[in-house]
């Protein structure tokens, strides 16, 4: 049993003048401040020095700016490694803190959690049945970032770490393009241990409120049908177990439709794999989005993750079994959805509900400063909201997966194929060329946006999947779709997928005109062109039907060089085809 939120942070007073054992800077601070990222190696080994039974410190990866990547392995099953785990049928837990290092709560909370777990005074027996994987801080560069003001719109620590690395990436938009060598590394030990749950712990921003704490949870709405039961349970149980210390936790994320005005109400949703909650739904496998809110104060905060990381580990330890069950049989399903309706996005029904949301009295008035309308809370005046939510989560954008797979040539296949082995995803190289039907994407229309998104110039198209005879040649790569992480495939591989390796503009360059016809030359084209009655029937057409084409000198001469030998036949052409039969 979790204890009330109240009489936790009464217990943590005295540790604020006391030199505990195995307690952390923060605890110390009387959750005032937040450690240096030193204390976490120190930490790792000491919590292994003092349980060597079962704690495994452990580094899975360097930083860019050369610190280690700490993870501790937690269980007294005695299974301390991968192989161990699996062999014993043993659920894992993977609890990520510091992905945002500005949102520390994780951190101080996760060591909290478990020393007292460790102890016996909390989730009694559960590390018998599970293994605990904890990172303490993912962004470890970022953590080192340190300064007071890093998150102004949060209440304490005193100093903390930055949003971002040292290279500047946020990670939880990095899980499917894997740029940053921290998220290399993770997915490593992602591959490793296999995680049933994750559990990626933040602090979010937003408007002041009383809620305290949003748990989301997938598959939910989005995966595999029969693991959504499993992510529903691991949710509510959580978030009565919360509910029962005190807390106000919300099952979606409290940010208003429209900026800054709370009578626009929510809207609930599956995030795109960029997320760490929308990508390990792909896997087959159970995550959970875990924002408390920034306007609580921290010793508040640390308080209730800390109750939040019990609470999943008690529940993973008496369902865990069924849900590593439910786990493996999604696995299997996944690996038969070959031609079947498959969505990659989804999105909420317009319809709404009318909800009570417990927030603050506020007005809304015109700025002297910015001159926009603004909102001020007095969080001296609890008010429930009577606001619209759109929690009725339905399939957006559906595509049939491809009945064999897909080809990637070989001009791509290093690239790729380092991705794929990265998200650990079948493929085989083909060891002689390939010619055939295949399904083959052009975009009728291509968009590359304006502006960088995580160094990248993202790409948007619209076409679709129509036969064509293509080759490949000796060295292409072929990803069957009758694999376990199928959905995770096409994620990377769907041309319309909101992270797919074109979404993020890996595949620009097919998009981008190489050769040209010179004016003059293609006019003395045009000309010889319209003595055939059938171009010269279209053309006409079209500048009849189409006073932007008929008033476009260029796209005139393009009519007639898209029809001309020398057009470029790969232009607009996705490099990669899909197949219905294995090559």
């Amino acid at each position: 049993m979790l204890r009330p939120l109240c009489a936790l942070l009464i217990a943590f007073a005295p540790l604020a003048h006391a030199q505990a054992p195995l307690t952390t800077v923060s605890e110390r601070s009387g959750f005032i401040e937040t450690g240096r990222y030193d204390e976490v190696p120190a930490l790792c080994e000491a919590f292994a020095r003092q349980y060597p039974k079962a704690v495994r410190c452990t580094t899975f990866g360097t930083t860019p700016e050369g610190r280690p990547m700490k993870a501790l392995v937690v269980s007294t099953s005695g299974a301390l490694t991968p192989d161990l785990a699996q062999r014993r049928g043993l659920p894992v837990v993977l609890v990520q803190g510091g992905i945002h290092a500005g949102e520390i709560d994780g951190k101080d909370a996760g060591f909290l959690a478990l020393r007292e777990v460790l102890e016996g005074k909390a989730a009694a027996g559960a590390l018998d049945k599970l293994v605990w994987v904890f990172v303490p801080v993912f962004n470890v560069d970022g953590h080192e970032r340190f300064a007071a003001w890093n998150r102004p719109n949060q209440r304490g620590p005193k100093e903390m770490g930055w949003r971002t690395t040292a290279q500047n990436f946020n990670l939880n938009r990095d899980y499917v393009k894997a740029d940053a060598p921290e998220m290399r590394a993770m997915l490593q030990l992602v591959q490793r241990w296999d995680p049933l749950v994750t559990v990626d712990l933040h602090a979010t921003n937003g408007a002041q409120f009383e809620h305290d704490i949003s748990i989301q949870v997938e598959p939910v709405h989005g995966g595999d049908a029969g693991l959504r039961n499993a992510g529903l349970a691991l949710r509510t149980s959580v978030i009565d177990a919360l509910a029962r210390q005190g807390s106000l936790p919300l099952p979606y994320y409290p940010s208003f439709v429209v900026s800054d005005d709370p009578t626009s109400g929510f809207e609930d949703g599956v995030p795109p794999p960029r997320f760490s909650h929308g990508y390990f739904l792909l896997r087959n496998r159970i995550a959970m989005l875990v924002e408390t809110h920034s306007w609580k104060e921290y010793p508040v905060r640390v308080g209730i993750t800390r109750n939040t990381v019990v609470s999943v580990l008690e529940q993973v330890a008496a369902q865990g079994k069924d849900w590593l069950a439910a786990a493996r049989q999604a696995d299997v399903s996944a690996a038969r959805i070959a031609g079947q309706p498959e969505p990659l996005t989804y999105a909420a029904a317009p319809t709404a509900r009318t909800v009570d949301f417990r927030g603050y009295a506020y007005t809304r008035t015109k700025s002297e400063v910015s001159g926009a309308l603004m909102t001020r809370y007095d969080e001296t005046t609890p008010q429930v909201w009577k606001v619209p939510l759109k929690d009725d989560i339905r399939p957006a954008l559906v595509v049939n997966a491809p009945r064999g797979g897909y080809l990637v040539p070989a001009a791509h296949a290093a690239w790729v194929a380092e991705r794929l082995k990265l998200h650990g995803i079948d493929y085989r190289i083909l060891g002689k060329p390939w010619q055939g039907q295949a399904d083959a994407f052009r975009a009728g229309k291509s968009s590359f946006a304006t502006t960088s998104v995580e160094s990248h110039q993202r790409l948007t198209v619209e076409g679709e999947w129509k036969k064509e005879t293509r080759s490949a040649p000796v060295g292409s790569l072929f990803v069957p779709i009758a694999q376990a992480r199928s959905r995770l495939v096409m994620a990377l591989l769907e041309p319309l997928a909101p992270d797919s390796l074109l979404a993020w503009g890996e595949f620009n360059n097919a998009f981008e005109r190489k050769e040209y016809m010179e004016d003059y030359v293609a006019e003395a084209v045009a000309r010889d062109m319209l003595r055939d009655p059938a171009v010269k029937a279209a053309f006409e057409q079209r500048l009849k039907e189409d006073k932007a084409f008929a008033g476009d000198p260029g796209a005139r001469l393009e009519f007639f060089h898209r029809r001309h030998p020398s057009w470029d036949e790969r232009y607009q052409l996705y490099p990669v085809l899909r197949l219905d039969t294995a090559p």
